[in-house]
């Protein structure tokens, strides 16, 4: 039976239809992983992980037989790139299926923090509304939409702003060809015009802090930021200052820079929506992501391809 080294916890049926198939090894239930590795390394020709736990370069390293990487999510920053590549490893991901929640989730966080439902939500329950009227909130239709990051994923959001006849700008490294949307060359240019600032980029240190202070003072004070992307693209920071201050009027975050820690200070803030990373946490997208990276697994051993891999440019 083929072996299979598992890299942190999974959705518990694909781990069972794992373990159905190959000699699945959980990695992270090992009493000492390291001294696993220096035993056992060379018996696994496979690795299964996820856009969260990743596999870095002394990992690769301590497999030498290894021939695959097959990953649960879209995001692949965690993974050495250059460990895999220079040992032509292949890396499964899981795009597309993902697409519409996680543009359900930013305008869910969109719409949460411009007309202000959770904070409404926490007036009634306190018992508030006997002492007087919620405060009025923002208007989302015929508003402007800034979209950092039109990849897969920035192309459905812009694609429901259609329902709410908003204007969509986009910035990306460069233009997209085929689109309808007009191209702002820089982020902060995006940041002044648009009413709502969308993160959708890919993680990694070339988007380290893209949105800075900077950017967040061009969005400015009437304008909501929403980040469904990766945490380390915006500065935590400077985020938290901004809506302290009120350089911006308001943040939906579903991701942070050092997940599962949130700062304690955005807790006490009420123009902030905050999700522990679900965008794409609903039963059939989950569900779809496991069968991606069963489907990535069998076509390598099959054929020696893997039909959804990390783009070699990437």
């Amino acid at each position: 039976m083929t072996s299979i080294l598992q890299n942190g916890p999974l959705l518990p049926w694909l781990e069972q239809q794992l373990a159905a198939v190959y000699d699945l090894v959980p990695l992270h239930q090992q009493p000492d992983p390291a001294a696993f590795l220096r035993a056992e390394g060379g018996r696994f020709v496979g690795l299964v992980s996820s856009a969260r736990f990743g596999a870095s370069r002394s990992l690769i390293e301590a497999l030498p037989n290894l021939k695959v990487i097959s990953s649960f999510g879209v995001g692949y920053d965690v993974f050495d790139l250059d460990a895999a590549r220079e040992r032509a490893i292949p890396i499964g991901y899981t795009p597309d299926v993902l697409n519409d929640c996680v543009a359900d989730t930013a305008f869910g966080l969109l719409m949460d923090s411009a007309r202000r439902f959770s904070a409404a939500d926490r007036f009634v329950r306190r018992g508030d509304w006997l002492k007087g009227q919620f405060p009025m909130s923002t208007q989302v239709s015929g508003k402007r939409l800034g979209i950092l990051g039109l990849g897969r994923i920035g192309r459905v959001v812009a694609r429901r702003a259609s329902g709410f006849e908003m204007e969509v700008r986009y910035h990306n490294r460069r233009p997209v060809p085929d689109v309808p949307y007009a191209y702002e060359p820089t982020l902060r240019g995006l940041a002044e015009w648009a009413d709502f600032l969308v993160v959708i980029s890919a993680g990694g240190e070339s988007t380290r802090h893209l949105v800075d202070a900077d950017v967040l003072r061009a969005l400015g004070p009437q304008g909501h930021l929403v980040n469904v992307s990766r945490g380390t693209v915006v500065d935590e920071q400077a985020l938290v200052k901004a809506l302290q201050d009120g350089t911006i009027a308001g943040a939906g975050l579903d991701v942070y820079e050092d997940e599962p820690r949130v700062p304690p200070a955005l807790f006490a803030l009420d123009n902030v929506v905050l999700l522990p990373h679900v965008a794409s946490a609903t039963h059939e997208t989950r569900r779809a992501m496991a069968q991606l990276v069963l489907s990535n697994l069998a076509a390598f051993f099959a054929t020696g391809r893997v039909p959804v891999a990390v783009p070699h440019d990437a």
